[in-house]
C-alpha cells in the first residue's frame, strides 16, 4: 500500500541526514507543506535547532508577484523559519533521496489574514470575529483560495497535491492557549457557533428563503440552552433540534458554496500542472463538519478531485462513505491518515493493524502524520509496521 510521510520544509533543510532517514522509514512518497498555517513544531533530530516558531500563515516558497500585486488578500511571505525558496530545496533533496513529493497546501486557515482584514474573517452570530477562518463565501476570499490553491499546489518537481482546509472552518482550531472546553458545544453547538453571519452569507441565507435579518436572533436563543449545560444531540438531529426548520436552509448555502470552491480550486490546479498531476483533498464525509478536514458531499468531491485523504486516527470509519461512493469505473484513492507521533495521541504500535483495518474499509493509500514530528522510537516502529505491510 502506498505511504506518504507528511514533512515540513524546516525538517529537511540544514540537516543532511533528514531525506534519508524519511526513505528508510519504507514510505514511498512525502507530502511537504508548501503553504501553512502559524505553528510551533518540535524538530527532535535537526543539528540546528529543536523548535520551530512559524509566526503567521505564510507559503514556503517565493510567490508570484505578477499573480499577486494589487490583491487583497494575497499570500504572506515566511519568516526566518522558512526563507527563500525552502519548499524548493527540501523538495530536491528529497527527490534526490529517491521519494516522491506531493504538496501539502493550507488554504482557508490564517490568522494573519483575519487580524490585517477582519472584514474576510467569518462572524458568528454573537458578532464575534473568527481571524484564523477566512468566509469561503466571500468573492474576493474565493479567488484568493483558488489562486492560491494552483500556485502552492503546483511547485516545481511535485508529482500531486493534497489540499487541507479548503472549505469552511468554524469555531474549533487549535488556537494559542485555547480555552474554549468550558462547555460541551457537541456537534450542534459547533454547527451553530461556526455560522457565518457576514454580509455575503446574510445574503446567501435569504437567497435559501430565510429571514437573514431574524436567523442571528434564532441562533442565539438556539444556543442559549447549550449555555445552560443541556445535553447535546448527537449529528445533524441535534441541529435541527436547536435551529427547527431553518437548519436546512442554512446548510444548504454552506454546502453549496464549499462545494463550489472546491470544484474551483480543483480545477485551477489541473489546469496549472502537468498531465498525470493527483488531486487529493483532506476530507470528512459528513457535510457539515468544519476544519482541516473540510465537510464534503463524497459523491460530489469524488466525481471532482482524485480522492481525498481521511483522519482515521479514532478510528477508520469516516472511509466507509467515501468507499460506498466511489464513482464507477474510477480509481479514486482514499488515503487512510494516521498520527504516529505518541505525544500527539498517535499509536505507531498499533499502525500495521490499523492499516489493515482501513484496507478493508475501502483505503488504498496510507498517510502518516507527521515523519518530522515523531521521536525516535516512534519512527522505529513506523519502519518495522511498514515492512510488514510490505
Amino acid at each position: 500500500m502506498k505511504t506518504s510521510a507528511f514533512l515540513y520544509p524546516w525538517d529537511v533543510n540544514g540537516d543532511p541526514e533528514a531525506a534519508a532517514r524519511t526513505a528508510g522509514l519504507g514510505v514511498r512518497q512525502v507530502t511537504l507543506a508548501s503553504a501553512y498555517h502559524s505553528t510551533r513544531a518540535l524538530t527532535p533530530r535537526h543539528p540546528r535547532h529543536r523548535v520551530v516558531t512559524a509566526s503567521h500563515a505564510a507559503v514556503l516558497y517565493p510567490a508570484d508577484d505578477a499573480r499577486w500585486r494589487g490583491r487583497i488578500p494575497r499570500p504572506y511571505a515566511a519568516g526566518d523559519w522558512a526563507p527563500g525558496d525552502a519548499f524548493g530545496t527540501a523538495a530536491a533533496e528529497l527527490a534526490e533521496a529517491g521519494l516522491e513529493v506531493h504538496t501539502w497546501v493550507v488554504l482557508a486557515h490564517n490568522s494573519r489574514m483575519g487580524a490585517d482584514h477582519p472584514s474576510t474573517s467569518v462572524v458568528n452570530a454573537y458578532g464575534d470575529r473568527y481571524p484564523w477562518a477566512p468566509c469561503i463565501a466571500q468573492p474576493a476570499t474565493r479567488a484568493y483560495l483558488v489562486d492560491l490553491a494552483a500556485e502552492a499546489a503546483v511547485r516545481p518537481g511535485a508529482h500531486g497535491t493534497e489540499l487541507e482546509s479548503l472549505g469552511w472552518y468554524g469555531l474549533a482550531h487549535l488556537h494559542a492557549h485555547d480555552k474554549i472546553g468550558g462547555v460541551a458545544l457537541g456537534d450542534a453547538g459547533q454547527y451553530l457557533m461556526s455560522l457565518c453571519f457576514c454580509p455575503a452569507c446574510l445574503d446567501g441565507y435569504a437567497g435559501q428563503g430565510l429571514d437573514a435579518r431574524r436567523l442571528p436572533s434564532a441562533v442565539r436563543e438556539a444556543l442559549d440552552a447549550v449555555w445552560r449545560g443541556a445535553p447535546s444531540d448527537g449529528g445533524w438531529a441535534g441541529v435541527e433540534k436547536l435551529l427547527g426548520a431553518q437548519a436546512a436552509g442554512t446548510r444548504a448555502w454552506r454546502d453549496a458554496v464549499a462545494g463550489e470552491l472546491q470544484e474551483a480550486a480543483v480545477a485551477a490546479v489541473r489546469a496549472a500542472a502537468p498531465d498525470g498531476f493527483q488531486v487529493l483533498l483532506h476530507a470528512d464525509p459528513v457535510s457539515y463538519r468544519c476544519g482541516a478536514n473540510v465537510g464534503v458531499d463524497p459523491t460530489r468531491i469524488l466525481s471532482v478531485a482524485d480522492g481525498v485523504v481521511v483522519p482515521c486516527t479514532g478510528g477508520a470509519g469516516l472511509l466507509t462513505p467515501f468507499a460506498e461512493a466511489r464513482p464507477p469505473g474510477r480509481e479514486s484513492v482514499l488515503a487512510a491518515n494516521f498520527t504516529v507521533v505518541s505525544g500527539m495521541g498517535g499509536h505507531p504500535g498499533t499502525l500495521a493493524a490499523d492499516a489493515e483495518r482501513a484496507a478493508a474499509l475501502g483505503a488504498t493509500e496510507l498517510r502518516l502524520y507527521h515523519a518530522g514530528l515523531a521521536s525516535d522510537a516512534d519512527l522505529a516502529a513506523v519502519r518495522e509496521a511498514l515492512a510488514g505491510l510490505a
